[in-house]
C-alpha cells in the first residue's frame, strides 16, 4: 500500500523510484535553509514512508543553483527566528519542537537513510543527516555547527553527535563555528565516506535502481564512487589537550600557551562570540556526552526556550545574547555584537545552569513523547 503523504510543500521535492524514496531540499537561493513548511514537509514524508513497504530506503539531496547538489542545506531560517520573536509568533516555539522531533526519527529511522551532504552543512543540514545511515561527504563540502557565532548553541542533536566526536573534536567544531572540509569530516566521524562530487548525479541515479539496500548492497554501491578525502588538517592533538579544560576560560588560557597561527586564531574566535553561550555550549555538550539522544534533545529544547526568553537573567525578546548575535550577524550585519557578560572571566556558573533548567514539568514538555 503506498501511503500518501499529509503535508507538501515546493521546497520538499519527494519521489518514490523503485524502492528508494527520494528527497530534494528545494530552496537553492537560501541555500536550502529549513523553514517549518520544510520541517513538516519532511517529517510527513518520513512517517508515509517508514510504514510504506514499497519504500526500502531514503535519499536525500540538496538543490544548488545550477541544479542538484553543490548545497546541502545551511541550517534554519535565522531571520524567520528573529522575525516570528518580534512578533510573538509562536511558531517560533513549533518551529524548535518539531525540528528536533525531526532529528530524533531520522536517528531512528528503520529503514537505510543516505544523506548526500555535498556542499554547504550546516547547522540545520547536520541536523536532518547526522542520523544517516550512510553520511556521504565530497571534495566542496563545507561543514559547519556555527550557532555560537549568533549567540545560539549548537542545536539539532548537537550536544549528542559532537559530544562522541574524538579528542574534543566536537566541542572545538561547536565553539568556534570553525568551517571544516570532507578529510576533517571523516576524521572527527561526522561523515562515512567522500564520493567525486562530479559522479553524485550518477551515484543518485543508480541507487535508485538498487533491488536490496541491506549494508552490503550499500557498500558494494559506495565502492564504485568514492574518491580521496582532502586531507585532514586538524592538530587534534592540540585540541584534545586544550579542549580537555574544565571551562571556557581555561581553554582559552590553554590555546595561549601553544605556539603558531592555529591556537591565535582559535583564541581570537573565542574571544568574539558569546562569552555565556560558549559555556553554555561546552556544559550541553559534557552533558549530552552521557545522554541518550531523545534526553539530550528534551534538554536542546529547554535551552533554546531560555535563548530567546533569558528569564533567570531577566532577559527578553533584543535584550538576549541569541537576538543581539542574529542582530549583528544576520540584520544589521554591524558584527559589532553587544554580549552580556561582554568577557569570559564575567561568566558565573549560576548564568549557565538557568539554561538547563526546564521551562516544563515532565509530562508537559513538549517533546515528552520521544523514546
Amino acid at each position: 500500500m503506498t501511503h500518501t503523504i499529509a503535508y507538501t510543500c515546493p521546497e520538499v521535492q519527494t519521489e518514490v523510484r523503485g524502492q528508494l524514496g527520494c528527497i530534494t531540499l528545494n530552496r537553492p537561493r537560501a541555500l536550502n535553509a529549513l523553514s517549518l513548511p520544510m520541517i513538516r514537509a519532511l517529517a510527513a514524508t518520513l512517517l508515509a514512508w517508514r510504514d510504506d513497504p514499497a519504500v526500502q530506503a531514503v535519499a536525500i539531496r540538496g538543490m544548488g543553483k545550477e541544479g542538484p547538489f553543490g548545497a546541502f542545506c545551511a541550517g534554519g531560517d535565522i531571520r524567520f527566528f528573529h522575525q516570528a520573536m518580534l512578533r510573538g509568533d509562536a511558531e517560533l516555539e513549533d518551529f524548535f519542537t518539531e525540528e528536533y522531533a525531526l532529528n530524533h526519527l531520522i536517528h531512528h529511522y528503520p529503514k537505510p537513510y543516505i544523506a548526500f551532504m555535498d556542499g554547504i552543512v550546516m547547522g540545520g543540514g547536520m541536523g536532518i543527516s547526522q542520523g544517516a545511515k550512510l553520511r556521504i561527504v565530497t571534495p566542496r563540502t563545507k561543514m559547519a555547527m556555527p550557532e555560537t557565532n549568533i549567540g545560539l548553541f549548537p542545536d539539532v542533536g548537537g550536544g549528542w553527535f559532537l559530544a562522541r566526536c574524538p579528542r574534543h573534536g566536537g566541542e572545538w567544531l561547536a565553539l568556534t563555528s570553525e568551517v571544516v572540509g570532507a578529510g576533517d569530516a571523516l576524521a572527527l566521524q561526522l561523515a562515512d565516506c567522500c564520493f567525486d562530487a562530479a559522479r553524485l548525479g550518477e551515484a543518485w541515479d543508480v541507487l535508485a535502481t538498487q533491488p536490496r539496500f541491506d549494508a552490503a548492497a550499500l557498500q558494494a554501491w559506495q565502492q564504485n564512487y568514492l574518491a580521496p578525502a582532502p586531507a585532514a588538517t586538524l592538530p587534534l592533538d592540540t585540541i584534545a589537550r586544550c579542549f580537555e579544560q574544565p571551562d571556557v576560560l581555561h581553554i582559552v588560557l590553554a590555546l595561549e600557551e601553544e605556539s603558531g597561527e592555529w591556537a591565535a586564531s582559535t583564541v581570537k574566535a573565542l574571544r568574539t562570540h558569546a562569552p555565556l553561550m560558549l559555556q553554555v555550549t561546552l556544559e550541553q555538550i559534557r552533558r549530552g556526552a552521557g545522554m541518550s539522544l531523545a534526553d539530550e534533545l528534551r534538554m536542546e529544547r529547554d535551552m533554546v526556550r531560555h535563548c530567546f526568553n533569558t528569564r533567570h537573567l531577566e532577559r527578553f525578546m533584543t535584550a538576549t545574547d541569541t537576538m543581539e548575535g542574529i542582530r549583528a550577524l544576520v540584520i544589521d550585519k554591524d558584527r559589532a555584537p553587544r554580549w552580556q557578560p561582554a568577557q569570559l572571566e564575567d561568566v558565573t556558573p549560576a548564568m549557565v545552569e538557568g539554561f538547563f533548567v526546564s521551562p516544563w514539568p515532565a509530562h508537559a514538555h513538549p517533546l515528552a513523547g520521544l523514546k
